[in-house]
């Protein structure tokens, strides 16, 4: 005999069947009046609504995946857009940034009105035994050897080697760098010197002589390098010691050398060969 699934499934074939014969029987206008012709419409509709079903749903998926493959495409499209506008953003960001630093140096005058010529940093000396870095401007803008390099807040080196479009420059806090100064208020003279770190020490300032912390400390002009009156640094730490005739005077530079990236060079005075890195 038949399984419970044969039985089931000729049920429904035959509900199916005697549901379009009633269906074709109610409308006998639209339909054939043939039996035959009706009883074949009649079994050829359940698959005519499968096959229609079934384009239906391919044209949905096939919309469905062009859809997806143009999003993907529209997408990339926008993610590099976006990372071009990031891009003109930060470049805008600098740019912001150097102008702002630009105007310092156009509101910055040298003692005795000496030409000034800006530079920007293009290198670092990586060693820890110098300090020194290279600047992008060279002989042929009028730099030459000796010639004192500032920023607004205040001295930062001398240059020592020059090409026709680079110049070396060698910071005053490396150890080889002598700066005649004095301190401000007091007049107590001095040399300041670097010790290749971010700080400088104010030497042969005798131990008699007033000097506080938070003094400031100016060139003194004397070295024939650098114009007097520039800013160098403040005092943060002082020791007199009695077996000592100076005083060690450790000072903080006001310009911030591990963010240098624009520089003046005054083209009023050039040092004697020689006078580089001297001490005294």
């Amino acid at each position: 005999m038949f399984s419970r699934k044969t039985v089931f499934l000729i049920g429904c074939i035959l509900v199916i069947a005697v549901n379009f014969t009633l269906l074709t029987a109610s409308s006998r206008d639209a339909l054939p009046k043939s039996v035959i012709e009706r009883l074949a419409i009649s079994m050829a509709a359940p698959f005519q609504m499968i096959f229609f079903t079934s384009v239906d749903f391919t044209e949905e998926v096939w919309k469905t995946y062009f859809s997806t493959v143009s999003a993907v495409k529209e997408n990339a499209v926008l993610k590099e857009k976006l990372a071009m506008a990031d891009n003109l953003k930060n470049r805008l960001r600098e740019l912001e940034l150097e102008n702002k630093r630009l105007r310092k140096f156009i509101d910055f005058e040298a003692p005795g009105q000496e030409p000034l010529v800006a530079a920007k940093v293009i290198g670092r000396d990586p060693s820890p035994w110098f300090r020194t870095i290279m600047i992008g401007k060279g002989s042929r803008d009028g730099l030459a050897k000796g010639l004192p390099v500032l920023v607004s807040e205040g001295i930062v080196g001398q240059i020592v080697s020059v090409s026709e479009k680079y110049a070396r420059v060698l910071l005053i806090t490396d150890r080889n760098s002598a700066v005649d100064a004095l301190v401000q208020d007091s007049r107590s003279r001095g040399i300041v010197k670097g010790d290749n770190t971010d700080r400088c020490f104010f030497k042969y300032a005798l131990r008699k002589d007033p000097i506080e912390k938070g003094d400031i400390i100016v060139s003194s002009g004397l070295d024939q390098v650098f114009p007097k009156g520039l800013r160098i640094g403040k005092v943060v730490q002082g020791k007199k010691e009695k077996s000592r005739l100076f005083q060690i005077i450790t000072v903080k530079t006001f310009v911030d050398f591990d963010k240098l990236e624009e520089v003046l060079v005054s083209l009023g005075r050039v040092a004697a060969p020689g006078r580089a890195g001297r001490d005294r």
